[in-house]
């Protein structure tokens, strides 16, 4: 089987209601897509989803990549010879982690169609579902216990909540939906780098009594040493984002004790087969995993859902990128009923057209 034409396109997906977290405002996703045909007949489908203050893309320089680097190499290649195109590609797509993933999801999707097998299953078909946690952005305190309502009756059971922007609305907000929604729902906190090492530690002192369940990314990227600080003084589990790229990263995180967890996301990673990687140096160093997404179709989540189903050391999931996307082409990929995912269990990733 060998790859004998590629097509990328681009698409730009409007958000039912834009979202606020500690730098931004997001009211549309831009995706870029690849189908890459075999001889055989079997066609592979991968997703890019870019975002410059994360992955340093954008989808104008993916569409380029696609056509100076990534086309002309994959012409005559083997798709079974997976771990060698991805090697080279990543020498070749330096600092282009979501055009790097959108080529390892579309070779693991041919893989799945060729042995006839969903992908979650060859990469180790651990479990076959996995909750997800369901986000609500930054706002006012009625309007998070509203959107907690909302979420609560559609069946969620894990919110995460964005703050960062003002610490004591954000104490608030955490202590006014514990009280409205009792001690058995699952409340993470996501302040996306907006704190320093004092407010994050005053922050989880002023809402000890709401026992969230994890306090993600308090402080700022670039100084590992400050997130260090945060797990080092605070009870609640405290977990790597923004501060995790590449292998290197989650080596340095967990061998210094900067970190208790690490969220991987594949558009960040690079696709499944550096995720792998990755998640087994967090397995090493007794570090849990989550499995997030960007701002992502069905496409992009479903390969992260398969990541996650197949690893048992991936006890979380933040996979909810694709809720809010109107029009979602690939809607069909994945299944959430009351707050947990399923995958296809077509060969592949589980879509056609």
């Amino acid at each position: 089987m060998r790859i004998v034409a590629l097509e990328c396109w681009q698409e730009k997906l409007k958000l039912l209601e834009p979202y606020t977290i500690a730098y931004e405002t997001i009211d549309s996703a831009t995706n870029v897509f690849l189908r890459i045909e075999t001889d055989k007949g079997i066609n592979g489908y991968g997703c890019a989803a870019p975002d410059w203050e994360v992955t340093g893309e954008t989808g104008a320089t993916v569409l380029a990549a696609f056509q100076q680097i990534i086309e002309p190499y994959l012409k005559g290649k083997e798709p079974f010879s997976y771990a060698l195109i991805l090697e080279e590609l990543k020498g070749l797509l330096k600092n282009q982690p979501s055009a790097l993933c959108m080529v390892d999801m579309a070779l693991f999707d041919l893989i799945g169609k060729k042995t006839q097998e969903p992908v979650y299953r060859l990469l180790g078909g651990y479990r076959d579902s996995i909750p997800t946690s369901v986000t609500v952005g930054i706002l006012s305190v009625d309007e998070t216990l509203e959107r907690a309502k909302d979420f609560i009756q559609q069946g969620f059971f894990i919110l995460k909540i964005k703050g960062g922007s003002d610490i004591e609305v954000d104490i608030e907000r955490i202590m006014k939906l514990r009280e409205m929604v009792g001690p058995e729902m699952e409340i993470r906190f996501d302040a996306n780098q907006g704190y320093t090492v004092a407010q994050a530690v005053d922050f989880m002192h002023k809402i000890r009594s709401a026992n969230i369940e994890l306090l993600e990314q308090p402080t700022h990227k670039e100084n590992d040493n400050l997130l260090k600080q945060v797990s080092n003084q605070v009870s609640v589990p405290v977990m790597a984002d923004e501060s995790l790229m590449t292998l290197k990263d989650v080596f340095h995180l967990t061998s210094n004790n900067c970190t208790d967890m690490i969220n991987i996301k594949l558009m960040k990673a690079g696709g499944i087969m550096e995720a792998m990687r990755i998640n087994a140096v967090a397995k090493a160093a007794n570090v849990e995993t989550m499995v997030g997404c960007m701002d992502e179709s069905s496409m992009g989540i479903a390969a992260g859902l398969h990541f996650a189903l197949a690893r048992p050391n991936i006890l979380y999931a933040d996979l909810d990128g694709h809720f809010d996307l109107i029009d979602d082409p690939f809607a069909s990929m994945v299944k959430c009923k009351k707050g947990i995912l399923y995958p296809s269990t077509r060969p592949g990733f589980g879509w056609e057209r």
